[in-house]
């Protein structure tokens, strides 16, 4: 796999004036964000190039084919996810966007008082604060599914809380701290028998493991483009058509509308409806790109390497005393994601160790305070992996987690 790291400028990069040289660099944070290949930046600055204009506004030959490129990359992610149409891809900024889209617009059309909104104790604070507003705009309850703390999986036991009175069921395909890959398709069945939406969070599960939306059984499914070797700034929502139809427009302006008058507006179709303003057309050719240069990769092959480095980090950091592993301790059930504590050295001062050398991890919450509250740790580290990291780099990082102790002062 090491030969995809030559298609990443990042990992190459020198910077003189500010004495910057990435070529050593152990980055351990794709699941924060992924480094971009050539071919992302290359696809951007093209468009930008050779085809900028505003599209779906301009008849004349630029605007076009802008409106092309933004089309074609529409129908670029429809593909990757298996949607039905390419009509139901909805681009946002990002999956919190998205999210926020869905839960602004079905939530607050077809939840009322006395519902119930189930989502899990694992999620994403941006799949838990739209529905947290939903209920407390329209009174209802929001139901939180626990995890097996050893583990790091709902039990079964818990999906009795998706009742008759369940209108929504959120839950992340994949868990940025935990590393859990839920059983969507399981749950939506559950979800579905009593009469509830399928809302998927797959903002973690998109760049590592192969995502067929309908084979979820999914009603909506929300992506990020910057977690798969795409630009920040792009995401995507995929909804059933006849849902999305259904649905009142997200933001007002621009693009969005069919006709207006001085008292009223109609929309336009579908995704257009929810697309205002200005869109990010060389975001979306950016993150059109980077679908397809996961896919040339492949996906199996990507799960696969993920799966072999969290063995092998995992292994590893048992060996090492005073050092525990948040969740499931079996590597291939953590997509790439290893979170761990270290006794006596607090998760901040890991990071800030670890990067005098040269290794980039993430420390904090994870923006997943709930669950942290649940496992009893305030905060966490967290090595997140990809395809084009190396055996070396994981040893280089169980190397310098053995030293952390001895670096804060404690003599073992």
């Amino acid at each position: 796999m090491n030969k995809y790291r030559n298609d990443f400028p990042l990992f190459k990069a020198i910077d003189e004036k500010n004495s910057v040289d990435n070529s050593g660099l152990v980055y351990l944070d794709t699941a924060a964000t992924a480094q971009r290949p050539y071919i992302v930046l290359n696809a951007m600055t093209h468009f930008y190039a050779t085809q900028n204009a505003n599209p779906l506004r301009g008849l004349y030959s630029l605007s076009e084919r802008a409106t092309k490129a933004y089309e074609d990359a529409r129908e670029t992610v429809a593909k990757f996810i298996n949607a039905p149409s390419s009509r139901e891809i909805i681009f946002t900024r990002n999956t919190s966007e998205g999210l926020n889209l869905i839960a602004n617009t079905y939530g607050m059309a077809n939840v009322n008082a006395g519902d119930e909104i189930v989502i899990s104790i694992m999620e994403h604070h941006s799949n838990i604060l739209p529905w947290q507003f939903v209920c407390q705009t329209k009174g209802a309850t929001l139901k939180f599914m626990y995890v097996d703390k050893e583990t790091g999986e709902i039990p079964e036991s818990e999906y009795a809380k998706i009742t008759p009175k369940t209108k929504i069921v959120s839950l992340t395909h994949v868990s940025n701290v935990l590393g859990t890959t839920n059983p969507i398709k399981k749950i939506a069945e559950i979800a579905h028998k009593n009469g509830a939406v399928m809302v998927v969070d797959g903002a973690q599960s998109t760049p590592h493991i192969k995502v067929d939306v309908q084979d979820l059984g999914a009603d909506f499914f929300a992506m990020s483009g910057h977690k798969l070797c795409g630009p920040m700034g792009i995401g995507a929502v995929w909804g059933k058509m006849e849902l999305l139809e259904a649905m009142p427009p997200f933001l007002r302006g621009g693009e969005m509308i069919e006709y207006v008058t001085e008292t009223s507006a109609t929309w336009a179709e579908v995704p257009h409806k929810f697309e205002a303003g200005t869109v990010s057309a060389g975001d979306a050719v950016g993150m059109a790109a980077a679908i397809r240069y996961i896919q040339s990769v492949g996906l199996d092959t990507i799960t696969e390497h993920d799966n072999a480095l969290a063995v092998r980090l995992i292994e590893g950091m048992k060996k090492i005393p005073h050092v525990n592993i948040v969740g499931n301790k079996d590597g291939t059930k953590r997509c790439g994601i290893v979170t761990f504590t270290v006794d006596g050295v607090h998760p901040h001062d890991i990071a800030t160790l670890l990067s005098e050398e040269n290794i980039a991890i993430r420390a904090g919450h994870h923006c997943a305070q709930p669950l942290g509250a649940y496992l009893g740790e305030t905060a966490t580290a967290r090595a997140s992996l990809y395809f084009y990291n190396t055996e070396e780099e994981i040893d280089a990082l169980i190397e310098n987690v053995a030293k952390l102790r001895e670096w804060s002062g404690f003599k073992d």
